[in-house]
This record gives C-alpha cells, structure tokens and sequence, in this order.
C-alpha cells in the first residue's frame, strides 16, 4: 500500500474544485472527459500533470473534434447548451480519504467522516490490530478501518447483502488501487458468520447494524479481554436498547454514549461567522469494553430514592399521588421557596409603586 505521488496516471481518481468550492470526483480514463456545468475538463490534460495544476473546462463541440475516433462516447448523451461553456478553471488534487468516502458510488447509506473519525478515535483502532466489522453497506467504515490498521493488521467484515458486499468491495479496491489482501470480506448473517471464528482473537469490533443488542453473546465470544466495541446507531430507542443490553449482559463495561455534531465557519476579512448549514445528527456511538471471563463489570451504584425504571403510567392512582409529592419534597426546599416569595413579592411590588 504505497502512497500515490508525482503525476497523475491513468485509473486513478482526481478531485476537480472550482472557484466557488464545487468538488467533481472522476476517475481518470485515457480519452475520456469530466462533464461540468461550465464544460468539459478532458483528462489526457489531467494526465501526467502534477497535484495543483489548474485545468480549464473546454466546450463540448472542440472535445467532440478532439475525441472524434471515439464516437462512441457521445452516444445518449445529449448535451445541453448550458454545459457547453468553455473556460472555466478547476484545481486537480488527489481526493482525501474523506473526500472519496462522501463521493464514492454506494448502495446503502454512509457514515459521515465524522463519525468515522470517532469511531477509529473511541475505539482506539491502531496499525497492526484485528477488527471484526460487522455491516459493510458501501464500504466507507471498512476503506477506513484498513487504512488504520494496515497491511499489518487485518479487517473482517461481515455483510448480509451480497449486493451491498460488492459494492464495498469495488470501493475498496478503486481506493487502493488493487484488492487489499489484508481483508477477509464476508457474505451471510452475523451470528452464523461469526460462530466459525477463533475465540477471543479479534482487538476490536465495530458494529453497524439494526439490531446489535441481539449480536452481543457471539462478539463477546470472538473479541479479546479488553477489547473495545462500537456500535453505530440512529436512533434514541436503539441507543437504550443496546446500553441496557450491554449493562444486563454483565460481560461489558458501562457504555459510553457520544454524538459529533459538525458545523463549518466562514472566515473572510471581518465577516466571520458559523455557516447557515450544519451537518447536525446522524448517529449514536455506543462504545464499552469486553471484561476477562469469569469477571462481572463493575457497576455504579443508584441512590435507593432514584428510581429510573418505574413508568408513572403503570402507578396506582395513589402511588403516582405519593411519588408526586416526593418530587415535590425533593425538588425545592420550605427556606428556598420562602426566598423566591419575598423576591417575586419585591418586583411586584415595583411594578404596583414605580420609582417617581
């Protein structure tokens, strides 16, 4: 896994920004053409050039004289009036790790870069590790976790959709450049897929499924002691669900719950400020740590008067009285309420005789 320098070559993609921050990601094709709204960017001009040439869009009759000996490329593609402009100026860089996940072709739906970043952060993912991912969808946590743990280390993911395997593994292997050998990519349900896997052998699990409270006996099956899983969730009722099942289980330590929010700046002479826009929430990080077995995990201990379990709706008439009045006891005390009298008498008071 050599990191890609000098000239670009042919195969490779590139990432085109305008003026205006607009980002086009294209693979380079020998021939071939990156269409615009102000043009074509032809790639035999791309080719061989180095990272940070500005390249200039042409219009699309001078790129169908120039790629003439290739008509069939302008079969079906009509183009419009307004994309024909010429002149228009691209900056061409090699795309970032996050670029390509956001512009990659995918078939389910991605986990932002910052939420990725996260995940490799809390789940302390290193060179050298073995990680079991369970849910590929379209490859963006997997093209990350192998770049974390490298050549060195090793990747299984488990995919249910075959479909959904494909398309991670062609994401894979655009990014690379060739299949890389350090990841086992396998089809099938978790629990099935997982029961054929060494005991205790894996540093790290990152779960991205629906329901990964009901995966949690064969994880902590095949992770090591002190192991460290994330677990990738949308919503507040899975987030519950899988930090009630991980402290029920025992097995695991208390969950560490986080969400990113993202939110971008404008920075241009006096006027700085947030931008309109934010990436807000797209997920919970519900992480913990696989105790040694025989050991049971260590747990806080609730006041007796705090009770967090009881639903008020399952209450008796008169229990739902009582525990209405003990929130009442404890939610201010006799000298604080007489305090807040004589304060809010004070300012009525000012209103009924104002200062003359």
């Amino acid at each position: 896994m050599n990191p890609r320098r000098g000239p670009f070559a042919a195969g490779e993609k590139v990432q085109f920004t305008d003026r205006k921050g607009k980002k086009i990601t294209d693979q380079l094709v020998p021939g071939g053409s990156t269409q615009t709204e102000h043009g074509l960017i032809l790639h035999d001009e791309v080719i061989g050039s180095l990272e940070g040439t500005v390249i200039a869009t042409v219009h699309a009759k001078r790129e169908a004289q120039i790629n003439a000996v290739h008509p069939e490329r302008d079969r079906n593609k009509p183009w419009k009036s307004s994309r024909v402009i010429g002149g228009w100026e691209y900056a061409a860089m090699r795309p970032r790790l996050a670029d390509y996940v956001l512009s990659m072709p995918r078939g389910a739906q991605i986990m932002y870069p910052k939420d990725i970043a996260q995940v490799i952060q809390l789940g302390d993912i290193r060179n050298g590790m073995r990680v079991l991912e369970s849910g590929a969808g379209s490859g963006a946590m997997s093209v990350n976790l192998l770049d974390a743990v490298g050549p060195e280390g090793h990747l299984t993911t488990i995919e249910l959709r075959p479909d959904f395997a494909r398309v991670a593994q062609a994401n894979a292997t655009l990014y690379y450049g060739e299949q890389p050998g350090w990841w086992d990519l396998k089809t099938g349900d978790f629990d099935s897929v997982a029961a054929g896997l060494p005991e205790h052998w894996f540093d790290r699990i990152m779960l991205d499924m629906l329901d990964p409270w009901n995966r949690l006996a064969e994880a902590y099956r095949v992770i090591a002691p002190g192991g460290v899983l994330v677990s990738y969730v949308t919503t507040t009722t899975q987030m519950s669900r899988m930090a009630e099942a991980l402290r029920d289980a025992g097995c695991w330590t208390e969950p560490q719950i986080e969400e990113t929010l993202e939110r971008t700046w404008k920075a241009q002479g006096l006027a700085v400020r947030p931008d309109h826009q934010m990436i807000g929430h797209t997920g919970f990080l519900v992480v913990s740590r696989a105790m040694a077995p025989g050991f049971e995990a260590l747990k806080k201990r609730e006041r007796v008067t705090k009770d967090t379990e009881t639903d008020v709706d399952s209450l008796t008439d008169e229990q739902r009285e009582a525990r209405l009045e003990e929130l009442e006891l404890r939610d201010i005390s006799d000298h604080k309420l007489r305090k807040v009298l004589r304060d809010l008498d004070r300012q009525v008071g000012a209103l009924e005789h104002p200062a003359e």
